[in-house]
Order: structure tokens, then C-alpha cells, then sequence
């Protein structure tokens, strides 16, 4: 018995006929044999969660850097309750839970140390600029697997090249919108899930109090940590539900209370005072990396040097090698090469 077909022979039969079926895969970059246990949706979250860029997620920050309490969230945890979110919300409208997942671990794994700091100055000192959402495909597509890739489906790789919205939107439009309804829904449990847990962590790191939050917001949304989310993702789905599926909706009440909420955090929390310190500290040492690195390209791993170096590809195997650093391994490569080491006598 294949199993992977009667997988495939039950998606069809459950799943709703918006739903992205792993037996209609758009395909992989380079042609494979099928896995006779897994289908195609299933075999991506597998590679993604089983290869390092995943792992080394642990070690990156989300907004906080070195925070000292247990609680505060990671680049990982923050991946895991967004892959939580969206598969509540794929699952509840009979859209493909498993690809709504394997696009959820994989939106992150081309995200810098240091949060947004990195990318920020990345995208400042990198020729062409620096989006993760592309260092995230190019990370699945050319650098894990030493240089083979994990050879993704382009649903997948889809999804997480266009799970980013920056400050601007929530919603998927008509020009920006995936190729199938689970990746818009990723984009959107991205933001829910960074709005609800940023809220968290300010208030336990300080910076903010509840009562410091847009006051008709927390009306809409709830008081709460749990009221919050539940409001919406349930608002979501019911107004999704309501337009038979043609795209990811919320409420106009809803949706204004989010990016309400966001736009306070983009002012008093990722642009705060007190973090903004840190952030500048971070920044130095991204751009001392890099151009320490750019200066003597053939100090990179040998997995990031090239037998013909230009001033293209150096800058790119520049950028591929300090993107992916944890905060931990660029503070400790810092201090190695930058910090004064005490003269020893024996």
C-alpha cells in the first residue's frame, strides 16, 4: 500500500475545493522521486524543521536582545506560535493544514541576529538592500544542505517569500497575494502572532502597561492576552467563511484595532528609547562584521568562499554568512576579533 496516495486520496475527499492539494503540487525546482509515506506539503515541513537555519532560531532575537528572563520570546518561539495560529485558522476553514504549516516554520529562517536591528542595517550596507523574506527563500532555495538546498515546492517557497508585509497593510491585496489561501494566511498569523506577543514581552520587560495600549483597541480586542488572539483569529475566519473563501478577510473594526495596536508598538516599543540603545550596539557590530569580512573574504567559512571572488559575490557571501549568525556566535565572533586578548607569560 502507498500510503502517501491515500493521504493524497483524503485531502481530496476532506479538504475544501480552495484548499492547495499536495498531489497538485506546482512542483520542485529540481525533479525528485515522491516519498511513498509522505506527501509533497509534509516532506517540506520536515526539511525545514530538521535542517540548521530552524535550529539556529533558538538563538535570535525577536525584539528584546539577551533578554535575562526565561519568558521572553525567541525568533523560534515566535515561529511556533505563528505555525500554531495558522494552522488553527487553516484547519477551521478546510484549507491544507500541513502546507499552512510548512510555510509557517520556513517564513523566518533568513532572519538576522539581532531582530529587526540587523536587518535594518543589512539592508542599509548590502548592495541591492536586505529583505529577510528573500534571505528566508534564498536560506530554503541555495545555502542549507551545504549549498544544495532543501529543494522546496513552490507553494512553499511561495508562501514564504511573501509572508512579509512591513508596516504598511494586513491583509493580502490583489497584487501582493499568494499563490495558494494557506500562504495568506501565514501573513496574516505573522502579524497576529508578533502583535499579541510584542504587547506581552513590552509589559514584562517594562517598557509599556496595559493601560498605556490604544484604549478602543483593547475594547474591540479584549483585555487580554488570550481575548486578543481569540478576537482575531475568530474574526478572520468568520468574515473568510463569510466570502466563501475568495480571500483571507477581517472585520473593518478588527483590522483597524490591529494595526492600531501596531503602530503603537512600531512608536513606543521597537523604536523606544530604552531598546534603541541596544539596537544601536547591535548595529555596530553588524556593520564591523561585515566590513571586516568584506576586507578579508577568504577569513569566511570555506562554505561561503568562492573560487573567484568579485565585489558581487563577496558582498553576498558576506551577507549570507552574517545573516545567519545567532546573536550569541556574532557577539562571541566580535569580541574574538575586535576586543584586545590580555598578553600571557609562561
Amino acid at each position: 500500500m502507498n500510503v502517501r496516495k491515500m493521504l493524497e486520496e483524503q485531502e481530496k475527499k476532506i479538504l475544501s475545493p480552495k484548499a492547495a492539494l499536495s498531489s497538485k503540487t506546482r512542483g520542485r525546482q529540481h525533479p525528485e522521486d515522491k516519498c511513498p509515506i509522505r506527501p509533497s506539503f509534509q516532506r517540506d515541513r520536515d526539511r525545514i524543521i530538521h535542517c540548521k537555519s530552524f535550529r539556529r532560531l533558538k538563538d535570535k532575537t525577536q525584539v528584546f536582545l539577551a533578554p535575562s528572563g526565561d519568558h521572553y520570546r525567541t525568533r523560534l518561539t515566535h515561529t511556533l506560535e505563528v505555525s500554531q495560529i495558522a494552522r488553527t485558522m487553516a484547519k477551521a476553514l478546510n484549507l491544507n493544514e500541513t502546507l499552512t504549516e510548512a510555510i509557517s516554520v520556513g517564513h523566518d529562517l533568513g532572519h538576522t541576529p539581532f531582530g529587526h536591528a540587523g536587518e535594518d542595517i543589512l539592508n542599509e550596507i548590502h548592495p541591492g538592500g536586505f529583505k529577510h523574506a528573500e534571505q528566508s527563500l534564498r536560506v530554503s532555495d541555495v545555502l542549507e544542505k551545504n549549498g544544495r538546498g532543501l529543494n522546496l515546492t513552490m507553494e512553499v517557497r511561495d508562501g514564504i517569500l511573501r509572508h512579509s508585509k512591513g508596516r504598511l497593510g494586513l491583509l493580502p491585496t490583489s497584487e501582493d497575494r499568494a499563490l495558494t489561501l494557506e500562504g495568506d494566511i501565514v501573513r496574516v498569523a505573522d502579524t497576529i502572532a508578533y502583535v499579541n506577543h510584542d504587547v506581552d514581552d513590552a509589559i514584562r520587560a517594562r517598557v509599556i502597561k496595559l493601560t498605556d495600549l490604544p484604549e478602543d483597541s483593547l475594547k474591540t480586542l479584549g483585555s487580554t492576552h488570550v481575548k486578543r488572539i481569540n478576537t482575531m483569529v475568530t474574526d478572520c475566519i468568520q468574515n473568510t467563511h463569510k466570502n466563501n473563501l475568495e480571500n483571507i478577510s477581517m472585520s473593518h473594526t478588527v483590522k483597524s484595532a490591529i494595526l492600531c495596536i501596531r503602530e503603537y508598538l512600531f512608536q513606543k516599543v521597537y523604536y523606544n528609547s530604552k531598546t534603541d540603545s541596544e539596537f544601536t550596539k547591535a548595529s555596530k557590530i553588524i556593520k564591523d562584521l561585515y566590513g571586516y569580512f568584506l576586507q578579508n573574504p577568504k577569513l569566511l567559512p570555506t562554505s561561503f568562499i568562492k573560487e573567484n571572488f568579485t565585489e558581487e559575490n563577496i558582498h553576498r557571501a558576506v551577507c549570507d554568512y552574517i545573516a545567519g549568525m545567532t546573536d550569541r556566535y556574532a557577539l562571541q565572533l566580535y569580541k574574538e576579533l575586535f576586543f584586545p586578548k590580555p598578553w600571557t607569560i609562561l
